[in-house]
């Protein structure tokens, strides 16, 4: 390697043989103490800069590639450009052509990959096993160079957009978030659509081919490469049988490809990339593999960060508040303020310290305030940047039914308190604990998965920030050590006033007609068909919200005891770090475990109580007022855990099928405090009414929204609830709900605190006496159960062996036969990656469609679950999966040796790969403990065990219990019909059918006619031909027969499901569950023997 001196002081430029030249940028990159990766920022000859991270350490490594143009560099003409192009670009490239190569390749490699579109950049990244880094790079570095943008692929592509969209069509969040776009002022880029739709993205090509523009062939005019990429469907469906003119999409999907790559030949430009790639290979090596895969994207010449200065709040957008209808039930206020893009105030980040007091939850605070009002359940506030060079600071709340009657006192109350903080002298330790917060949390910095560690600083390496704090600046908040950090604070709060910022008010219909009249007109947003209306504030409300504050229960908080002092690290170095914990104690009460960390020294750890009680979950109104206990709980602490939490110390306390569990984590120095605290809390709490009515009311509406979510998750809930023994269903819950009262409530959890057993562990930094001690005031006043730990634990419900948005169970067996176990984990990963393949890519099923394998209740029992959401019937997606499985078969039978080889390999370093950090180890920990199983090595035995499986195994096992034709196999389907009425779409059969009549009614036409008119539904279908035939005698009958043929010949997966007579349909559910048999638990799988035994 040759270097020299760079023009650029802080760059040496390098010259290599036979890789392209780069230039390292010099100085140190500045990382937290406790990180043992070593750094390197180096740039391209095109402009492309990448940050290159060796971790000798790793056993995975990833990369993230990030564009710095998003959807608002959408053509106006074609809303949701930028995701297509997301979407088109892994479809192969020249050098691998396969349309699948990439995600086979990291499949098998123990990888995965994925991507999004943002307003301002596009992000692309994956994770791969240590060893394959090299080829997973020369895949992905084909696509920013020399992608196919295949043709075959277009409109699968289109629908898989399409199908996004519509999976998203129905969720209030993104609903909310367009129509703010919307309300933009006009001409802004904020407000385009940037999910985008088959229509928003073929509409100028359908206009281009109406106005007679787009009759030849468009295919060859920007097209980057020809090579074919598309493998066919081993299992073919009806809908993927189409000719390769259908596939590009004919005329329309060629144009629409076309403007894809136009844009994509101008917005994607090497200057405008930014590169991370972290694994083990020397920095040396990452560079030269940098350069050689990277150097070939050309630089187009444009502006590598464009910036959009002009925000979107107009004067007509400023000072307004807006009405939403949601589609579920909940009620909150969302006040929005024009703000600075924040990147460039790294160093005091204003907006955040503003975010801290606004936020706070304390005493004094405004959540506070609005809680004790009964007002709201929850407030949150912070920046948000929109896009480069303009932002947003949002304060959030959540309504409760009062709350919303009083959203203008709400308002008002917000106000005040920014009033207050005007008026208001800050006090030094208010900046001073936010900074030492932030310096700690950097110094003690764990690592995290790689994949999204590599994401996160792409993003920053956007930031106008000083190379060498690439890693710093976004994450530390320097002390004011001059005026100008308060200034920034000041300057910020000056342009939080009511005449400029908006307020969006969000509720059902029904309940806006609560608190407005009934025929006030109501405006919808084009996208989502959001409906909304704007008012603007009057004049005597703009003067209470500008008044001084006059609420006395507003201050600001004290100075924060949880901060940690003590960051003391015993670092006993160990030349093998235990790979388990220890039983230090067992009592007829409680089992306790320990592990003193010996692996990522941090002043951290980690308590875990879990609370199992035969009282908590006996009947579905014990279920729901253990549920309503821990709600309680966690509203009292509020005022009390906030402040630890910002000190990087936090609790979450939470009901569970058998009873509570508790989890408290972070810096250990005043850990036992908050334990202490929340423990006394959950044993001698009194039970507000006032606040059980809040809790109760949020409940409600918590357990009826959840119908009005993603189909496959109902699916998913369904499924669940059939094979679990002992769980009650959302509208058991909810007929129980009302009538209880908090008396009730405080009766049920002395009897549950009265019968129990505690699973702990204390886990990190903390030795085994102080483990003991959380252990006794865990246990102190606390009574034994009647029932053993192992009657304690949850149980599933096993199918027979016979047949039976879609959730397609298959059981395999109980998770303590070994061969089975690991068997069925390499099946399911060999059959995941073609499921999704086939499913998603080729067959257009659904945008969410997941194989993965699925445990049961008590994690004593497993089985594999393929999920597909669509809009296509849950019998006609069943179909498909079973016709993909039967195809399988072949697949397994011809795999090679070398294949398997792979798979296992693949499976092996995911089982072997170690944990990021201390919350990953406990948490692996946990599960073993909580299960009951004990079984802390299972990762490794299962490891040793997987070399010698064979593929006879593999077939065996999915001949036995996965393909159709078993007569053996377990298979529960749980199908959740969508109730959305759907305009029909005309099939080919039904096409041809009418072709059929208009033969015979002596009338012929070409095919280009009949093909135009399969655009659209049915509706334009028999508009188009009422036009065609409206001067034939015979018109009105032919028109008529149109809906009787659409309905004899519907396109497949969109007619009504056929019953099928080789399953057992479930009519009654607590009867099937009444019918299966419970699964066996055994208990530990392993006694380790660590407690001393008494020798008689």
């Amino acid at each position: 390697m040759a270097t020299v001196a760079s023009d650029d002081a802080d760059w040496l430029r390098v010259s290599s043989r036979p890789g392209p030249p780069y230039s390292i940028f010099k100085k140190p990159i500045q990382k937290s103490e406790q990180d043992d990766r070593d750094y390197r920022v180096i740039r391209l000859d095109n402009g492309l800069q990448a940050t290159l991270i060796h971790d000798a350490n790793a056993d995975k490594a990833a990369a993230s590639l990030d564009v710095a143009v998003g959807h608002l560099y959408d053509p106006a003409d074609m809303p949701g450009l930028a995701h297509f192009c997301e979407h088109l670009l892994f479809m192969g490239t020249e050098q691998f052509p396969k349309e699948n190569e990439y995600s086979e390749y990291l499949a098998k490699n123990n990888g995965g990959s994925n991507a999004y579109t943002s307003t301002s950049n596009t992000n692309y990244f994956f994770t791969v096993a240590t060893p394959a880094l090299a080829g997973a790079l020369q895949r992905f570095a084909g696509f920013f160079h020399s992608p196919l943008f295949a043709p075959s692929c277009t409109t699968r592509e289109l629908n898989a957009v399409d199908s996004e969209h519509k999976k998203n069509h129905q969720t209030d969040m993104w609903r909310i978030f367009q129509l703010n776009k919307h309300l933009s002022k006009e001409g802004h880029p904020w407000s385009k659509f940037g999910s985008g739709s088959k229509d928003s993205l073929s509409k100028a090509a359908r206009l281009l081919k109406t106005a007679g523009l787009l009759e030849g062939d468009v295919s060859s005019q920007s097209t980057p490469s020809s090579t074919p990429s598309r493998s066919s469907s081993p299992t073919p469906s009806v809908v993927s049988t189409n000719s390769d003119t259908d596939a590009d999409g004919g005329v329309i999907g060629r144009e629409t490809r076309r403007r894809l790559v136009e844009w994509w030949r101008h917005e994607y430009c090497a200057s405008r990339m930014r590169l991370c790639v972290i694994g083990k290979e020397s920095l040396d090596e990452l560079s030269e593999l940098t350069s050689k895969l990277f150097s070939p994207i050309p630089n187009r010449g444009r502006d590598a960060l464009p910036m959009i200065p002009d925000h979107p709040f107009g004067p007509n957008e400023k000072g307004t508040l807006v009405f939403v209808q949601t589609v579920m039930s909940f009620h909150a206020l969302e006040m929005s303020f024009p703000l600075a893009w924040q990147p460039p105030s790294w160093r005091h980040k204003p907006a955040n310290f503003l975010s801290h007091l606004l936020g706070h939850e304390g005493t004094g605070s405004l959540h506070s305030y609005l809680k004790k009002k009964g007002w709201i359940t929850s407030l949150s506030s912070g920046p948000q940047n929109l896009a480069r060079k303009f932002a947003t600071f949002k304060v959030t709340v959540y309504l409760t039914e009062n709350g919303f009657q009083h959203y203008r006192d709400v308002t008002i109350a917000i106000f005040q308190y920014l009033s207050l903080l005007r008026a208001s002298k800050f006090d030094a330790y208010h900046q001073r604990e936010i900074a030492r917060v932030s310096d700690i949390k950097f110094r003690f910095k764990e690592k995290r998965r790689p994949d999204e560690y590599a994401t996160s600083i792409t993003e920053y390496m956007s930031w106008p920030v000083p190379k060498d704090l690439l890693l710093k600046a976004p994450e530390v908040t320097w002390d004011w050590d001059s005026a100008a950090g308060e200034n920034e604070v000041r300057n910020c709060l000056e342009t939080f006033r009511i005449t400029e910022g908006r307020v969006v008010l969000m509720a059902t219909a029904p309940e806006h007609s609560k608190i407005a009249s009934a025929d006030l007109t109501w405006e919808k947003e084009p996208w989502y068909g959001t409906k909304y209306r704007v008012e603007r504030f009057d004049e005597q409300f703009i003067d209470e919200a500008e008044a001084p504050n006059a609420i006395t229960e507003l201050f600001l908080p004290g100075p924060n005891e949880f901060i940690p002092t003590d960051l003391e690290v015993d670092k006993r170095i160990v030349t093998q770090p235990l790979k388990r914990p220890h039983l230090i104690r067992e009592t007829s009460l409680s089992t306790l475990w320990h592990k003193k960390d010996d692996r990522f020294f941090v002043p951290k750890a980690h308590v875990i109580i879990d609370i199992r009680s035969p009282i908590a979950n006996k009947t579905a109104r014990a279920a729901v007022m253990t549920k309503l206990y821990a709600d309680v709980v966690n509203d009292s602490l509020t005022e009390y855990s906030y402040a630890a939490d910002l000190a990087g110390l936090s609790y979450n306390f939470m009901s569970q099928a058998n009873g509570l569990y508790i989890s408290i984590h972070g810096y250990n120095d005043k850990l036992s405090v908050l334990v202490r605290k929340v423990l006394e809390t959950m044993k001698g709490l009194s039970v507000d009414p006032k606040r059980l009515t809040v809790i109760k009311e949020q409940n409600q509406r918590e357990w009826r929204n959840f119908f009005l979510g993603q189909s496959y998750t109902l699916s998913d809930y369904f499924s669940r609830y059939l094979l679990t023994a002992d769980q009650w269903s959302l509208d058991e819950k909810l007929k129980e709900l009302p009538s209880i009262s908090a008396y009730e409530v405080q009766t049920h959890v002395r009897q549950l605190l009265s019968q129990v057993n505690l699973r702990i562990l204390v886990a990190g930094n903390i030795y085994k006496d102080e483990a003991l001690k959380i252990a006794d005031i865990a246990e102190d006043g606390l009574d034994i159960s009647p029932l053993s730990a192992v009657e304690l634990n949850e149980r599933a419900l096993l199918l027979p062996r016979a047949n039976s948005s879609l959730t397609y169970y298959i059981h395999f067996g109980p998770i303590a036969d070994q061969k089975l176990r690991v068997v069925s984990s390499l099946l399911t990963q060999i059959l995941s990656e073609p499921a999704f393949n086939v499913l998603r890519t080729q067959e257009q099923l659904g945008y969410v469609v997941h194989c993965t394998s699925w445990m049961s209740a008590g994690s004593s029992e497993k089985g594999m679950r393929i999920v597909v959401q669509s809009e296509k019937t849950p019998g006609y997606l069943e179909e498909r999966v079973e016709s993909f499985l039967r195809g399988m078969k072949s697949t397994i039978e011809n795999m090679s040796e070398a294949d398997l080889a792979e798979q296992r390999s693949g499976l092996e370093r995911k089982w072997l790969e170690k944990d990021k950090n201390l919350a990953d180890e406990t948490s692996y920990f946990m599960n073993h403990i909580t299960t009951g199983h004990w079984d802390f090595l299972r990762r490794e035995s299962d490891a040793r065990f997987l070399r010698d499986v064979t593929k006879t195994d593999v077939l065996d096992l999915f001949l036995s219990h996965v393909h159709p034709s078993s007569a053996t196999r377990s298979k529960l389907s749980v199908h959740m019909i969508s109730q959305k009425i759907r305009s029909k779409k005309v099939s080919v059969a039904a096409c041809q059918a009418f072709d059929t009549l208009l033969r015979e009614a002596g009338m012929e036409f070409d095919a280009e006619i009949r093909n135009k008119s399969l655009e659209g539904d049915t509706t334009d279908f028999t508009n188009y031909w009422r036009q065609i035939l409206e001067m034939e005698p015979n018109a009105i009958r032919l028109l008529d027969a149109i809906s009787e043929l659409v309905e004899r010949y519907p396109v497949p997966g969109e007619g009504k499901d056929v019953p099928r007579s080789d399953v057992t349909y479930i009519d009654d559910s607590k009867v099937f569950k009444a019918s299966l048999a419970q699964s066996a638990d055994s208990g530990p799988m392993i006694q380790w023997g660590d407690l001393p035994v008494s020798r008689c």
